[in-house]
């Protein structure tokens, strides 16, 4: 009992110092250091203005064509060179592709002002002809000079010729006269008359029909008298500003009223060609040619000529004439040659 005891006391002690150190352990632990963590940066917060009742607009204009091309490009329009003004748009759309829809504007706007202008001049044409009298609108020309002939004569004369042309909507009238004269010692030696009246009638702008009466006197190729009455159909076969081409062809009749033989009268097929070309604004090459082909006779006729301006009204014509007949009189050549020297006047 004593040895119980006596253990009992050595143990308390023991007892007491455990629990103390036990209630120690929750005041050590909260005395820890804990470990140190970075703290996070500052929140920046922007200064801004207070926020407007309204977004401003600011008015900005649109990318330019650079003025020197927009000059060289208005100079063309201004001169009214289309070929000009098509060439210095080609040139401007390579250089300033970004200035292309600009570039086609002003383009544009000049072909729109053109087109306008030719279609009012038109229509003010148009009523001038409609409302025109029976001797206006006549254009003409007057023809003097020499001629130097071969085949059944051999010389040279005096060539004069005149021609009117009246041209309306669907009609157009040619009234032409040609006379070479000429005497030695009181002989004439050469005496050719010839008129005619054309008129044509428009179908199309390539297709026409046409009546045509000629009246022709040549002695000395041993005719004197010749009266010829044809119609039919032409055709515009070439039709631009600097060279046009139309061909006719229809039945014909002729009456010879001839110096020694008995007058007589035949069908035939009348066909012509009329042919110019504007080499430049102050020359001209023309070629006309007809033929009359009959079972009797055949009468073939050429003519070329060069013009060239003198003055705006005045001209310098140089002409080479070809006529053959078939079958002419006894006594007479088949082939007569004229060549013309001579001033045309136009009014």
């Amino acid at each position: 009992m004593t040895k119980r005891l006596t253990v009992l006391a050595a143990a308390v002690p023991l007892l007491l110092l455990a629990v103390e150190a036990r209630a120690r352990v929750p005041e050590l632990e909260q005395h820890a250091v804990e470990p140190t963590l970075p703290l996070p940066p500052p929140v920046l917060v922007p200064m801004l203005p207070p926020a407007s009742e309204y977004v401003p607009f600011i008015k900005v204009p649109a990318p330019s064509l650079s003025p020197p091309v927009k000059a060289m490009i208005e100079e063309a329009i201004r001169a009214d060179d289309q070929a000009q003004v098509a060439a210095m748009v080609k040139i401007a759309i390579k250089t300033q592709p970004y200035d292309e829809g600009e570039i086609k504007a002003l383009q544009k706007a000049y072909q729109d002002r053109k087109a306008k202008q030719a279609a009012e001049k038109s229509a003010a044409d148009l009523k001038r002809i409609r409302e025109a009298a029976l001797l206006q609108l006549w254009k003409g020309q007057v023809e003097v000079g020499a001629f130097r002939s071969t085949g059944n004569t051999s010389n040279f004369g005096f060539s004069a010729a005149v021609k009117f042309n009246r041209k309306g909507i669907n009609w157009e009238h040619i009234i032409q006269g040609n006379a070479d004269y000429q005497e030695d010692a009181g002989t004439v030696s050469k005496e050719q008359f010839s008129g005619s009246y054309q008129a044509r009638y428009t179908l199309n702008d390539a297709l026409f029909t046409y009546g045509k009466g000629m009246y022709e006197r040549d002695k000395i190729q041993g005719y004197e008298n010749r009266y010829s009455l044809s119609s039919g159909l032409g055709y515009r076969v070439i039709k631009t500003k600097a060279m046009t081409l139309s061909i006719e062809a229809g039945p014909a009749i002729r009456q010879t009223e001839f110096v020694s033989d008995p007058s007589e009268t035949s069908w035939s097929v009348a066909t012509s060609l009329d042919w110019a070309w504007t080499i430049s604004p102050t020359m001209k090459l023309t070629q006309d040619a007809s033929s009359y082909i009959g079972s009797d006779n055949s009468t073939f006729t050429s003519k070329t000529a060069l013009e060239a301006g003198m003055t705006k009204r005045l001209k310098l014509k140089l002409s080479y004439q070809f006529e053959h007949e078939g079958s002419p009189p006894d006594g007479s050549l088949k082939t007569d040659t004229v060549s013309r020297f001579t001033l045309v006047y136009g009014f």
